[in-house]
């Protein structure tokens, strides 16, 4: 029997149980700073590349860990603003996760860890103690792609023991994304949760889908098994993601209480899904009384075949014409879209189409879109 307990508690090898010296990573010092550390006795060389620290090129920031005492090496960041950061270790040029960090978020196929920096923009992000809304994962069925496909869907605190109808915003993720990715990079939830609780926010139903009409959910959460996520699926620009979003539509109407007007629906999106809710909504231009372009793409490659994407000036008419309560575009200074915004802004600005506009520091980046949605979801529903 004392054989097998210690097999049981070797096996176990996460738990502590040889009372080793504990390694904090990241450690908050009192000056604003914070503490990186890896135990590694055979390393020669090991770095820390993260989000937090400066670029002088294209390629992403690293920086040199020091070798200290008991083989563990660490480095010490400048004091930090307030915000969510990522980062990674390089261990003689393998890339690595923190394994005295068990904080992890996926984007496309790369695991990373993660940190908070609170007292200030990122306190929006926290886990707070006020109301919490419902987070959900559903599946509708898709008559257009021939499958089933999972949303997911955010219904504010008191939903469900109310009974008044509510507006909806869908909210679509950029190329490398999925249906997880405003719940998981985005915040959304923490977001909404504490705009609501604030005051500053209506209550509002979140529909998350995936872009990506070729994938039927996220990876590992599908039939298709546990393959390599890819950023530049088959069906990006094939037309099929906004020729069939009504029946995303229906399904959010017909399952959930909410009101079926164009002014009680939003959509917006980040990059790829900029580029969505742009023709979406250009192409039902009776749909949505508030649309969203976060660092959005703008225009389809020359290849692009679908209706969807023809004839966008005659579109955007008779979404003038028709009316709308808001249509607000963002992007960062440095953003590799920057030019592309701007030259779509001229064509607005030469249609007399209104617009409201939000010119950001930084570039393609989680920290702008968070900033966006914070921003955004004020605006809607008034």
């Amino acid at each position: 029997m004392l054989l097998g307990c210690t097999q049981l508690m070797y096996a176990q090898e996460n738990l502590n149980f040889g009372r080793q010296k504990e390694i904090i990573s990241p450690q908050t010092n009192p000056d604003g700073t914070f503490t990186f550390r890896l135990k590694a006795p055979n390393a020669r060389k090991v770095e820390i590349q993260g989000d937090f620290l400066v670029s002088k090129s294209n390629t992403p920031p690293t920086q040199e860990m020091k070798l200290g005492t008991d083989s563990v090496w660490s480095y010490t960041s400048a004091v930090l603003p307030s915000e969510l950061y990522s980062y990674s270790f390089i261990v003689d040029g393998l890339k690595i996760r923190d394994p005295n960090n068990v904080y992890l978020i996926r984007d496309v196929s790369s695991v990373v860890n993660v940190f908070l920096v609170g007292n200030g923009k990122a306190d929006l992000y926290m886990v707070k103690d006020v109301p919490h809304g419902t987070v959900a994962k559903r599946w509708y069925q898709s008559a257009g792609l021939k499958t089933s496909r999972r949303l997911t869907v955010y219904t504010p605190p008191g939903y469900e023991a109310s009974k008044g109808n509510y507006p909806v915003l869908y909210l679509l993720h950029g190329v490398g994304g999925d249906e997880e990715a405003w719940m998981q990079l985005g915040r959304a939830s923490q977001i909404l949760d504490n705009l609501i609780a604030a005051g500053k926010a209506k209550p509002m139903i979140v529909v998350m889908t995936n872009g990506h009409t070729s994938n039927t959910a996220a990876p590992g959460e599908s039939s298709k098994g546990l393959y390599k996520p890819i950023m530049m699926t088959p069906d990006v620009f094939n037309g099929d993601m906004e020729s069939y979003f009504k029946e995303i539509i229906d399904f959010t109407e017909k399952n959930y209480r909410t009101g079926k007007t164009q002014n009680d629906r939003a959509i917006a999106g980040l990059s790829m899904g900029g580029f969505h809710s742009l023709y979406i909504s250009a192409n039902y231009p009776k749909t949505f009384g508030y649309v969203g372009l976060f660092s959005p793409a703008i225009l389809p490659p020359a290849s692009a075949a679908s209706p969807i994407y023809k004839d966008l000036d005659l579109k955007l008419e008779a979404q003038k014409k028709n009316g709308y309560n808001l249509y607000w575009i963002a992007i960062g200074k440095t953003d590799f879209l920057y030019k592309n915004v701007s030259e779509f802004r001229r064509k607005l600005d030469e249609m007399s189409f209104k617009y409201d506009y939000k010119e950001s520091e930084g570039g393609h980046t989680w920290s702008n879109w968070r900033d966006y949605l914070s921003e955004f979801t004020p605006m809607l529903f008034k």
